[in-house]
């Protein structure tokens, strides 16, 4: 190790996540430590972070900050590549911090260790909710006997994950276990800390089903302690979120609400049972009236800061290190925790691998491949498909019960953003119908499913000479606010050239669309892009029409209710897919639009009339709506976040017209089948 210098340590970080801006606020404030680099697989998030905290050396992987000699380096990555970059690490002279869990398996935890004595350096892992201050608080309160001796210990916590992003399946995907390794470790060193030493773990885990990229979502375990039982509750669904942790003893109990940072002491009181009941009871709600406020402004003012263990954690370690001290927590502190953990999260890794695996089976070739097929225009064009005698493969996030007693439908289970499963889809599909995209969701769906689906969907489709792509894109990637009023719209309309002023749909759509045009022109694609125009029909009666917004239960419908719709029948987009699959029209663009006019006014009036109460209508004028986006944006400067609501998205509400549908109806042959009229007659009736 480079000889430590006792006024500066030299630390570098591996992992740009979300985790590593608490480690570096913690270091930040620390006058000896100097953060020399910073190092992620994602380079340009590595580059955001470090411009954001002021770190000059930023590299791809540990080996490129060799060259800023680091005593210590601090590892946040995910926890499957902790051993591999810790024994790194080590081999270069660096005492090393790892975040829970420390390795994914035994083995690995103990090569860690056997490292790190062997090189004779420091080496630790965050155990950090141990030193989350109302933990502390707990911990002494039971240490000093306050509720006399512990007889059991709860924890429930629940958890939500940023949505899968697209690329390589990662751990909380692919790994069936991930989430009771990610939670169920700091439950297990809590429980421990509290009870003593623990055996005989019991784990039981089911599957919801409400998000198909986070296989096992519930969590239970019980645990016998050295001075009583433990249990674990951990859930992916329950809402509103909690983190508690109840410790009962035989004269009181502690509850500890992490997220508010409070820790109640119940002791018991003399007197009568009941009074003394009601007496905690009243005592603690009068304490909370005081505290819980009291710790908003503290979090408001950073004299509360987020995530505190997580920080005390990094600084912790960061003095062990110039000390040449022992850690907070070492590797043999983890080690117990994992020969625990890993037996108990075999079952759900062996079930979650089989049934990944089990979704790659040889399938026989197919005459088209839709992507997006549980959606409103997928299953439609499902069904078109089928009814022409066609052997369909649909690639969905989940199996679709209508699809299993037809031996012609095969159906692909898998995310868009996943290039295997995408590539599995594609091969041997005469025809592929690029359906798919995110609708709704965080920036981070947008990229998988848009994005990472799209660009997923070009390269299978290359790779395999698939005989045609059909692109479906949106007439969100024209230029809204921008447009001059009465001009003609074709396909050489301008883009939107603010796209992330209008948010991620928008974004991601533009940029699908330009990756397929860019791959017809430079890679000889043979591929059809379709952009129509707002699509309805029965099913889609309680999607909001252009220029109207869906908010707290009420449909607010911006400006005059005169201007008009570019809408377009569903049965008449699927006769253009068709017809996009078949004609001699490789390489072309087609904008669909029906070319009767409906004003906003009169589609809001047959929607009423058809969900009668259920549809509450509100009328703003444009101009109060630009004031209140007005407010929301300076909130938005106050707060230093994005908000969903600005000017340029009002005055991008505004519908486009006036197409011209010359190309589709000269090239492609289309003209709608069923039209406008009458296809709101069959949607909200005559």
């Amino acid at each position: 190790m480079n000889a430590p210098d006792p006024a500066r340590l030299r630390v570098a970080l591996v992992g740009a996540g979300y985790v590593a801006a608490h480690h570096l606020a913690a270091l930040k404030r620390l006058d000896f430590v100097e953060v020399v680099g910073l190092c992620d697989a994602n380079l340009e998030a590595a580059k955001t972070l470090a411009e954001r905290h002021g770190i000059a050396t930023v590299a791809p992987s540990l080996a490129g900050l060799a060259a800023t000699r680091p005593q210590a380096i601090y590892v946040l990555t995910p926890p499957a590549s902790h051993a591999a970059i810790a024994l790194e690490a080590l081999d270069m002279g660096c005492g090393v911090l790892v975040e829970k869990p420390m390795a994914d398996t035994v083995a690995e935890c103990e090569a860690m260790i056997a490292k790190a004595r062997e090189k004779g350096l420091i080496l630790g892992v965050n155990h950090s909710d141990l030193l989350d201050p109302v933990v502390m608080r707990a911990l002494d309160a039971v240490r000093a006997g306050r509720i006399g001796d512990v007889v059991s210990v709860d924890i429930l916590r629940s958890s939500e994950y940023p949505a899968y992003a697209g690329g390589r399946l990662p751990a909380q995907v692919a790994q069936g276990s991930y989430p009771f390794r990610d939670l169920g470790v700091h439950g297990l060193y809590t429980l421990e800390a509290f009870l003593g030493t623990l055996d005989h773990l019991e784990v039981r885990f089911q599957a919801s089903g409400r998000d198909p990229n986070l296989r096992f979502d519930e969590w239970q375990a019980r645990v016998e302690g050295e001075h009583g039982f433990g249990r674990l509750l951990l859930s992916w669904n329950a809402r509103p979120m909690e983190s508690r942790i109840v410790v009962r003893g035989t004269r009181g109990h502690i509850e500890v609400d992490r997220f508010l940072q409070v820790c109640r002491i119940h002791r018991v009181l003399p007197g009568p049972k009941f009074i003394g009941i009601v007496l905690n009871t009243v005592l603690g709600a009068i304490a909370d009236v005081f505290r819980v406020p009291w710790n908003v402004v503290r979090f408001a003012t950073g004299l509360l800061k987020p995530s505190p263990g997580i920080q005390k954690g990094a600084a912790d370690f960061a003095h062990a290190a110039r000390d040449n001290g022992r850690p907070p927590f070492d590797g043999d502190d983890a080690l117990r925790v994992l020969r625990l953990l890993e037996p108990a999260c075999a079952d759900a890794d062996a079930r979650r691998a089989a049934e990944i695996e089990a979704r790659y089976t040889k399938l026989e070739p197919v005459d088209a491949l839709v992507t997006g097929a549980a959606g409103f225009l997928g299953r439609k064009l499902v069904a078109a498909l089928r009814a022409r005698g066609q052997r369909v493969r649909v690639l969905v996030r989940r199996p679709v019960a209508a699809w299993t007693g037809d031996a012609d439908i095969q159906t692909v289970v898998g995310d868009l953003g996943d290039p295997r499963a995408v590539d599995h889809a594609v091969a041997g599909a005469g025809v592929v119908y690029h359906v798919g995209a995110a609708m709704r969701g965080s920036p981070r769906d947008f990229e998988a499913g848009t994005t990472w689906g799209t660009r997923n969907v070009i390269e299978a489709c290359l790779a395999h000479a698939t005989r045609r792509l059909v692109y479906v894109s949106s007439m969100s990637v024209l230029d809204h606010a921008g447009r001059v009023e009465g001009s003609v719209l074709d396909e050489n309309a301008a883009y939107e050239p603010h796209a992330q002023r209008r948010g991620a749909y928008t974004q991601t759509k533009l940029g699908a669309e330009q990756a397929v045009r860019a791959a017809i022109r430079d890679r000889g694609l043979p591929a059809v892009i379709l952009r129509p125009g707002q699509i309805f029909g029965p099913g889609a009666e309680k999607v909001t029409p252009n220029a109207v917004v869906a908010l707290a239960g009420r449909w607010l419908a911006i400006g005059e209710g005169s201007q008009t719709l570019p809408l377009v029948y569903v049965d008449d987009v699927v006769d253009a897919l068709l017809l996009a699959g078949e004609a001699d029209v490789s390489g072309e663009l087609f904008n669909l639009v029906d070319p009767a006019t409906v004003t906003q006014q009169d589609y809001l009036e047959r929607a009423k009339r058809k969900l009668g109460d259920e549809l509450k209508l509100v009328r703003v004028p444009k101009k109060l709506f630009l004031g209140l986006a007005f407010g929301v944006e300076q909130l938005g400067r106050v707060l230093g976040r994005d908000v969903p609501l600005t000017r340029y998205r009002v005055h991008s509400l505004r519908p486009l017209a006036n197409f011209d549908l010359a190309a589709a109806r000269t090239k492609l042959g289309w003209t709608p089948r069923v039209g406008v009229r009458r296809g709101l007659d069959l949607t909200f009736g005559p």
